[in-house]
């Protein structure tokens, strides 16, 4: 009996040190995913970030300013809201959220995890990185302002002007900084996407006929474009100078890049022209701008969708080029339209303010 009883007593005993090996090898995998998920990770979040009314105003210091001003020139009352929209990035190199955080954001449609080298580059400074950003919004701003104006036909100076040429590069010896590129093969260009659907069109088996402004002189000049990362170029970075007939300031701080340009535009359309172009409606939307008035495409649309709808706006003006990124990331109730120039923005959103069928105008498929 005696013997029957210890061996009674020992397997119980065996079991349970079996169950607390079983627990401890659990608890131990736990405190290593744990420890795993608080690591940093090699992404960046990006999430809906502040949304401004065009037609507003906004906080400078201790005191609210209109985004648009416009102190000399006769403007008329608007209503409803012309929002331009931003994405806020949680964490930068050094600093990056962790694999629970960026596992958080997989799951929420609102938040995209990115690669961290996709927002910041690498080699490229925060300070360098913040005055690109900071220098593109001052040049969209200006963009904005002349396509607003071209919009509605006022007449001023354009110039297409040569900032910079790569060395070795056809306009290398051919062009000087400082010329304006007033036609390309017979064509006048006034905005930097007018210069670059010309030497597209010219290709790269024949040299494309300049004429330019070289200190006052115009000169006409040949250069033969080459073919570089699917773009068809001479070499040459230009920006664009105006002298605009109309005084128009736009205060907007910290927000960086050049994406808030349709909208201003639009703004400082509703600004100049009788009526209140939105009808009392929430219009959202986003997109760069040239003189010309021609929308391209920009970053992080989906939160922008999403800051949308945070704001209350039933109607989205989206860049044309960015339609396949809306498509299964529209919030329920919004409307998308996809836009590839300023006219086409003013006419959606003239249409939605008078409350006429809008069923015409081109749409990002929403699924």
């Amino acid at each position: 009996m005696a013997l029957f009883d210890d061996r009674a007593s020992t397997r119980p005993q065996g079991r349970s040190r079996k169950e607390r090996i079983g627990r401890a090898a659990i608890v131990v995998a736990a405190v290593i995913a744990l420890l795993f998920a608080l690591l940093p990770s090699p992404y960046v979040i990006e999430q809906p970030g502040p949304v401004y009314d065009t037609l507003g105003a906004a906080e400078r210091g201790d005191e609210e300013v209109p985004l648009i001003e416009i102190p000399d020139e006769e403007t008329f009352p608007t209503e409803g809201e012309l929002n331009l929209l931003t994405v806020t990035v949680l964490g930068r190199p050094g600093q990056t959220p962790n694999w629970l955080e960026v596992l958080g954001a997989w799951f929420d449609r609102t938040r995209s995890a990115v690669p961290v080298e996709a927002i910041f580059p690498p080699g490229l400074s925060d300070e360098d990185r913040d005055a690109q950003n900071e220098a593109a919004m001052v040049d969209s701003q200006q963009d904005a302002i002349a396509a607003a104006l071209v919009e509605l036909d006022y007449e001023f100076p354009r110039e297409v002007t040569v900032a910079g040429i790569l060395e070795d590069s056809p306009a290398d010896g051919v062009l000087e900084e400082g010329d304006v590129i007033t036609e390309v093969n017979g064509t006048a260009v006034h905005a930097v996407d007018e210069l670059r659907a010309a030497l597209r069109e010219n290709g790269t088996d024949a040299p494309a006929e300049l004429r330019v402004l070289r200190d006052g002189v115009e000169e006409a000049v040949s250069v033969t474009p080459v073919e570089r990362d699917d773009a068809v170029v001479i070499g040459v970075g230009v920006r664009m100078r105006y002298e605009f007939p109309v005084d128009i300031t736009l205060q907007l701080d910290d927000v960086g890049g050049p994406s808030a340009g349709m909208m201003f535009a639009l703004g400082i359309v509703d600004k100049l022209t009788p009526g209140a172009m939105t009808g009392g409606e929430i219009v959202a939307g986003t997109g760069t701008i040239d003189s010309a008035g021609q929308v391209g495409p920009i970053g992080g649309i989906r939160q922008k969708l999403w800051g949308a709808d945070d704001a209350g706006a039933e109607w989205f003006l989206a860049p044309e080029a960015n339609c396949d990124e809306v498509s299964g990331h529209v919030p329920d109730g919004i409307t998308v339209f996809a836009v590839s120039t300023l006219d086409e923005a003013r006419d959606i959103v003239e249409a939605v303010g008078k409350g006429a069928d809008t069923a015409g105008f081109a749409s990002c498929p929403v699924s």
